[in-house]
């Protein structure tokens, strides 16, 4: 093993958290820009829609065959290398002149963008154990901003230059991250002695070991579901009638999101203070509550930001709520609880958004909502009996 890492300084927190943004954000700049993909190559809403699929399915295979490796690599070379093969997914896909070439380049792209989850785990492992929540957060702080303003750049890029601009220019950041990353990062093994293919059973292991994984994935895919299932039909909603906003305007919703971000930090530092249940419990009711003005965007805009602004700092809630409580059961194996937890996570949103784009083809917007809806209350009855068994337990 390495000796002991440096102190983690805020500006190398700051580092990790604008690289876990920029990376995750590759995984985004489509959804603004689906309409737009639709009309260029032909595609139905529903194909269209089956790129953010795409995109989160790859980020699933790379969170179960790629972020473990965490617990056996040098942990700097891996971030960088990951970075790197993000950049040509990217590049893959700002040169596709047909479909199979977009969802080949996007695929690649969510494959190795878990270079964030990689991030994550590495930034608990070097921070003091009583700041331990408050970098997880920070650091989901930069992972949300990075989701949800992937939409308004993309959105901004794409009216100036095209679509193909938005990938242009992000592969080349990418590039820069990496370097970055490569002199800031300190070398770091953790060495758990086990081969590739006992890494990866260990991770179905923990399922079985831990039970608060199960809960907390759970969870996570209920939070991510509802997420994506908001976020994936937004740009038809906006584009089309009434409202019949541009590229740009549809992305600079991702403002509005973005606000969501400042509950992260937050929630890290309540589960450094023992409120994590706490936290999980409001955001999981505010999750079901903001689907009410949701419903009402066709005649109210206004009730639609709140509603959006209150679902996006729900998420993040709970989502910063879920990984403070999982990187203290096991430090030992935080990247494997990690592409466990993810893993689950991402198969969420991947189900949201396909379910997304199905509802507002059958039941346009109304439908949406209420598949949001009802994935929110599940989310709130699954965590109510958790802790109801808890009550009787104890």
């Amino acid at each position: 093993m390495t000796s002991p890492p440096p102190v983690l300084t805020p500006r190398l927190v700051a580092l990790m958290a604008f690289a876990t943004g920029l990376t995750v954000a590759s995984n985004y700049y489509a959804q603004p820009l689906l309409g737009t993909l639709a009309s260029a190559f032909g595609m139905s809403e529903a194909m269209a829609g089956f790129i953010v699929t795409t995109a989160q399915l790859g980020y699933a295979l790379g969170l179960v065959f790629l972020v473990p490796l965490g617990d056996v690599m040098e942990r700097r070379g891996l971030i960088v290398g990951m970075t790197l093969l993000a950049a040509c997914g990217l590049a893959i896909t700002a040169s596709a002149h047909s479909v199979t070439q977009i969802l080949i380049g996007t695929a690649l792209t969510g494959l190795f963008v878990v270079v964030a989850q990689v991030l994550v785990p590495f930034g608990a492992a070097l921070a003091a154990p009583d700041q331990r929540g408050r970098v997880v957060g920070t650091l989901m702080s930069g992972l949300l901003l990075g989701i949800l303003l992937a939409r308004t750049a993309a959105g901004l890029l794409a009216e100036v230059g095209g679509w193909r601009t938005v990938y242009w220019v992000a592969a080349p950041l990418l590039v820069l991250t990496a370097l970055a990353l490569w002199r800031a990062l300190p070398t770091h093994r953790e060495p758990s002695g086990l081969s590739y293919p006992q890494l990866l059973a260990s991770v179905l292991r923990l399922f079985t070991e831990v039970p608060a994984l199960r809960l907390r994935a759970a969870l996570g895919a209920f939070s991510f579901a509802i997420f994506s299932v908001l976020w994936t039909s937004m740009a038809f909603l906006l584009a089309n009638a009434p409202f019949h906003f541009s590229e740009a305007t549809i992305g600079l919703f991702g403002l509005v999101g973005a606000a969501g971000a400042l509950a992260a930090t937050q929630a890290g530092r309540m589960a450094d203070r023992g409120g994590a249940n706490r936290t999980t419990t409001v955001g999981l009711v505010l999750l079901l509550l903001s689907w009410l003005p949701i419903a009402v965007a066709q005649q109210s805009l206004a009730a639609f930001v709140v509603g959006v602004l209150v679902l996006d700092l729900a998420v993040q809630a709970v989502h910063v709520s879920n990984q403070s409580v999982l990187y203290k059961l096991r430090p030992d194996a935080r990247s494997r609880m990690t592409a466990a937890y993810m893993t689950s996570y991402f198969i969420g949103g991947a189900a949201g958004s396909l379910l997304s784009a199905s509802a507002y083809h059958a039941a346009g917007w109304y439908g949406v909502c209420v598949a949001g809806g009802a994935i929110s209350f599940a989310a709130l009855v699954t965590w109510g009996l958790s802790l109801m068994r808890r009550t009787v337990t104890a």
